[in-house]
């Protein structure tokens, strides 16, 4: 039986995001997995701005629920954290009792991140924002969405990627489905 993916992350936004999609897709096969990627969702004609969404977020849940495990591309996205749909889908899949592994493609931690925003953006912060403490444990993200990766996989893949290629640069993916196969395959060794 072939194992399923959801392939998560702000790569649906992309000019190119079909074909992102693709070579996720490719890149999971080789593995030996069959990528569930949003944008495979079939969506009919003429709906409503809110009809759509409900029929993208409804189809996005139902790969989910299809899904065996998640990767996620938690690159931050408009910001210094990550796309919040992702952190969304990380949530469900560990709410499933699922297996996330994530990656970013930067290696600067969560606090020093946000601490690093330009101030032109963080004085569009409320008065409570800018005077309220930063998350400050040393990791890639805020921590429920560390720690959801890091309890399913032991490793939060990091990497330092051009940056004219920050969102869509698939060697911290490659790598996740490297650890993916790995645990797969441990786990179905000692079962037998």
């Amino acid at each position: 039986m072939t194992l399923r993916v959801y392939l998560s992350g702000p790569d649906v936004f992309l000019p190119n995001a079909r074909d992102q999609g693709a070579a996720k897709k490719r890149l999971a096969a080789e593995h030996g997995f069959a990528g569930l990627y949003p944008l495979d969702n079939e969506i009919g004609a003429g709906l409503t701005p809110e009809e759509l969404a409900r029929v993208i977020s409804q189809g996005n849940e139902a790969f989910m629920q299809e899904a065996d495990f998640c990767i996620a591309n938690c690159t931050p996205f408009r910001g210094p954290s990550m796309d919040a749909g992702t952190a969304y889908e990380i949530g469900f899949m560990r709410a499933l009792g699922k297996p996330v592994f994530g990656y970013a493609n930067v290696t600067a931690d969560y606090a020093r991140r946000v601490r690093a925003t330009p101030a032109a953006a963080q004085a569009h912060w409320c008065l409570e924002t800018q005077r309220s403490d930063i998350e400050d444990f040393g990791l890639a993200e805020n921590l429920m969405i560390a720690i959801a990766v890091l309890d399913t996989c032991g490793r939060f893949v990091l990497r330092d990627v051009a940056p004219d290629r920050v969102l869509s640069d698939l060697d911290g993916f490659r790598d996740c489905l490297a650890l993916a196969a790995d645990m797969f395959r441990e786990r179905e060794r000692v079962r037998r």
